[in-house]
């Protein structure tokens, strides 16, 4: 293994648990994330020559997070009205330009940005929320637990067996026997983490196994989604501030999608008790 990837990946776990123990240290770990996933993303964009609005987008990105954890609401869903406001701030933009050459691929993509890294991310502080004080916590934890540990689980079982490439024009690299042992160790990590479920959504062991494998499937949909971006762009990660791993978007890839569906199942689950 690499020693800055080991290195890397450790500094990330120790970040988590502090974040689980501080909910200050939380929020700010999460716009940092938000923040540095949107750079470079937007960082990527720029690449194909594309006329986005990378401040403005990131401002965006920032105040959803924000507004969530600080439960600040004009409306219902804040987060969307925000979104739709900052897509009409970007319109008033673009008419003060002289060049309206790929304007609408420009304001699209910049909306796009905003929807795939800082709204879909947010649902992480919507899952702190659900339960009160370190209750919360574990909920994130347990998620964050499922997708990470099917990330490490298809890396290493992908590099030992992998044979059968799984997606060749997006991702050469992964292969189907990776992908099959990050299921598996997603589910495996879920019946281990079952404690941090709330009590009263208690399941059968099966049925947690099953859980951990439908969120950590939709966790390596969410790092297909980023590798395709990535070979659209011609780039292998999408940043090195993280040594080993890459950037911050490599790091949150596989969470964009496991942590909305996570929050919605979670959600309507405890509704019903």
């Amino acid at each position: 293994m690499n020693p800055m990837r080991f290195i890397s990946g450790a500094a990330a776990v120790g970040c988590v648990a502090l974040a689980a123990w501080n909910e200050w240290f939380f929020i700010a770990l999460i716009c940092f994330l938000t923040v540095g996933g949107l750079y470079e993303f937007f960082y990527l964009i720029k690449k194909k020559d594309i006329p986005i609005y990378s401040y403005t987008g990131i401002f965006i990105g920032i105040m959803i997070p924000l507004s969530i954890f600080t439960r600040f609401e004009l409306t219902r869903n804040w987060e969307l009205l925000l979104i739709v406001s900052g897509f009409l701030i970007m319109l008033l933009l673009q008419f003060k330009r002289q060049d309206n050459r790929n304007a609408i691929l420009g304001l699209s993509t910049t909306l796009f940005g905003v929807l795939y890294v800082a709204w879909f991310f947010s649902f992480i502080v919507k899952i702190h929320l659900l339960l009160p004080g370190f209750e919360g916590a574990k909920l994130v934890l347990f998620i964050v637990a499922v997708t990470k540990a099917g990330d490490i689980g298809a890396l290493f079982i992908g590099s030992w067996l992998g044979k059968h490439p799984l997606l060749p024009l997006v991702s050469p690299n992964k292969s189907v026997e990776g992908a099959l042992g990050g299921l598996a160790c997603s589910a495996l990590t879920a019946v281990l983490c079952q404690s941090w479920l709330p009590m009263q959504t208690y399941f059968p062991v099966w049925f947690v196994a099953l859980l951990g494998f439908f969120f950590g499937g939709l966790g390596q949909l969410g790092d297909l989604s980023e590798s395709m971006i990535k070979r659209d762009c011609n780039v292998k990660d999408s940043g090195k501030i993280l040594p080993g791993i890459g950037g911050i978007l490599d790091l949150i890839d596989s969470l964009l999608f496991s942590a909305p569906a996570f929050y919605l199942y979670m959600s309507a689950t405890l509704n019903r008790l």
